[in-house]
Formats: C-alpha cells, structure tokens, sequence
C-alpha cells in the first residue's frame, strides 16, 4: 500500500484513501474511545492492531490515555486499512461480515431514489441483506419519523456497534438531501459507554442509554425531500466515505456549534469574554449560560475543545513549530501549551508529531 505521505490515493472498494497531507482545515478530532472499539474485532481475529495504528498514524500510546484524542482524517484512515485488512466495513461486528465493496455497493443502489424515504427504505433493506445480528426499520408516524434497530439476540449489542449501523446510514440520508438531518432524539438499548459525550453531537443532545428499544427520531418532513446527488458526486464522496460522516454531519445548529464556528473565524488571543459573547448573540448571560448547560456545556470547555482541535489539527497537517503553535492558539509561551496538550491527549505535542510520523 502507498504511504499517505506519497501523494498518491489508493481506491478501495470504491473508496478513495484520504490523503491526509490536504486536509489543513479544523476537521474536529475523535475521541479515543472510537479506536479502542474499532480494534476490538481486529485483536479477536488476530489481526495485527499495532501495526494498523502505526500505518494510520495513531500512537498505539494512546489507547492508555482514555481522555486522548485523535484528528478525524487518521480515524478515517484506521477505518479504511481495518476494512481492508479483515475484508469487512463493518469491524467485525456482526457475525456476517460486511465486506469490501459493500458500502459502494449501497451507494449505487440508491442514488436514482427520487426522495428520502424511498432511498431510505431501499438502504434499510440492503443491510438486511448483508448483516445477521440486527437490522433496520423506518416508521413514519405523523409530524416524527424513526429509524428503530432490532437486534436478532435479546440482550442488547455493542455500544459501537448499533451507532456505527445508525451513523452511516445517518450520514448517507444527510448527504443524499444536502444537508444535516437534525436529529430529535437518539436511545439505546446498551449502557452507556464512556465515550458517550460524542454520540451527544453526532447523534442528539437528547441522547439515553438503557432504553426498551435502539432508535434515533427526526421530522418526518425530511422523508419527502429530493435527492440532490448524482453518479458524479457520489464519486467525490466515496472518497472519503463512510468515515466522513463522523465530523461533516456533525449537529452544526445547535448553541455550541454556533458559538465554535463564531471563535474559529479570529485568533484565540482576540476570543470574547462570556459578557461580550452574550452581548454578541443578543443574549443576557444568565440565559446563555442555562442553553449552554442545556447542551452540556460551557464557554470554557467550547473554548478547551476548539484549541485541542485546533491544535491537533496543526500538528497533524502543518510544518509549524510547537511554538508557533503555541502562540497561534493564544498560549503565552510554550510549557503551557505543553501542560494543555498532555491534559488533552496523554502525550505532549512533540510526542504526538512524532507518533505520526513513525518516529
């Protein structure tokens, strides 16, 4: 296989290699949860992990470090060497596997669908076809839709497992209408895992675990909506689907998302107090504040997360040094940043520079 660093892409099963190097924009990072999970069928085969995470460029030092992050592009290309190393898209999660070609597959067979639901419904069917352990129903009631998940043994699934199933086909429906579906609510059957904040902006805020059924809820308008895409994009977005689904469909409406895109368009050093940022969203501060907490958030904790990504981001796709990294982001000298990132990850910058690197 061609290194990411060659320049070159490498199609599999219809799928287009990332080219990490392009890819210099805020992209959000992933939690290390998200790998820990993918792997668990690699080591249960016995397939080689450490060797798939050198290839990716994830620190196999990481996975000690439960608060540590990655960039979504090198996520998305573990997701790719698993599925070519096991020959399943799927990590091994089902007992039949979804093998190579599969999701390009899918792809194809719904792209003449004139609306959602019918693309949906077509979609729904063919991962009945490939999966044994669970499968996909679409109800339609009223002014709400949902995507309920039946799994074929009666205690519940993987955690990992029924998201990834809700994520792709998620990602699918928002790309197939242009837009980000937004999602009304999301339950589960499993426990909840510990990588749960995630699923709270992929999914919904209104996210539960422990529920009677696995389901994710939407406005039932959406189902009428025309599909927007043809042959030729569906070649552009098969080059880095499904993993791109984890940060392009994101939740972009809510309070936190919208404060995010605010801070992303000045530098750091210049980011608004909380009053200033209430007197700019034409809001008191108290009211901020509770829609903030509303989401599970704060402005310190926006703020936090967009300088890790911001940060990884830069070590990930650029050739600055620590320090003008560090001062990019508003630190005043380096040792702090260097306290920040090792909070943030579990490795220190140069660490995790050189991780990527194979160093």
């Amino acid at each position: 296989m061609a290194s990411s660093a060659s320049g070159r892409r490498k199609t599999f099963s219809g799928f287009h290699m990332p080219l990490l190097r392009d890819r210099t924009s805020d992209k959000g990072t992933i939690s290390i949860g998200f790998v820990q999970e993918a792997l668990v069928g690699v080591r249960e085969r016995g397939f080689d992990a450490l060797d798939l995470l050198n290839r990716a460029g994830i620190s196999p030092e990481l996975l000690n470090a439960p608060q540590a992050r990655v960039s979504s592009a090198h996520f998305g290309l573990l997701w790719h060497l698993i599925a070519e190393a096991m020959d399943d898209e799927f990590f091994g999660m089902d007992s039949h596997p979804m093998k190579a070609g599969s999701f390009t597959l899918l792809c194809h067979s719904v792209i003449h669908c004139d609306t959602l639901e019918r693309a949906l419904r077509r979609a729904l069917r063919f991962f009945r076809l490939i999966l044994d352990d669970m499968e996909g129903e679409l109800q339609a009631d009223g002014a709400s839709a949902r995507v309920v998940i039946k799994e074929r043994h009666p205690e519940p699934g993987r955690a990992f497992a029924s998201g990834t199933f809700l994520i792709m086909l998620h990602g699918l429906a928002c790309w197939l209408v242009g837009r980000r579906i937004p999602l009304d609510s999301a339950r589960f059957r499993c426990a909840e895992p510990a990588y749960s904040p995630e699923w709270r902006v992929l999914f919904s805020p209104d996210l539960r675990f422990g529920e009677p059924e696995t389901a994710i809820a939407f406005p039932a308008e959406f189902l009428a909506m025309a599909n927007v895409q043809n042959e030729r994009t569906m070649k552009v977005f098969l080059r880095s689907a499904p993993a791109n689904f984890l940060v392009k469909y994101r939740n972009s409406d809510g309070l936190v998302a919208r404060i995010r895109r605010q801070l992303r368009h000045i530098p750091p050093d210049t980011w608004p107090d909380f009053e200033t940022l209430a007197q700019q969203l034409h809001s008191s501060v108290s009211t901020l504040r509770r829609h903030l907490l509303d989401e599970g958030q704060s402005y310190q904790s926006i703020k936090d997360d967009l300088r890790r990504d911001l940060a990884i981001s830069q070590l990930c796709h650029s050739e600055k040094s620590v320090l003008d990294i560090a001062l990019d982001l508003g630190f005043a000298e380096a040792s702090a940043f260097h306290r920040a990132f090792k909070k943030w990850t579990g490795a220190r910058p140069g660490e995790y520079r050189r991780a990527l690197a194979g160093q």
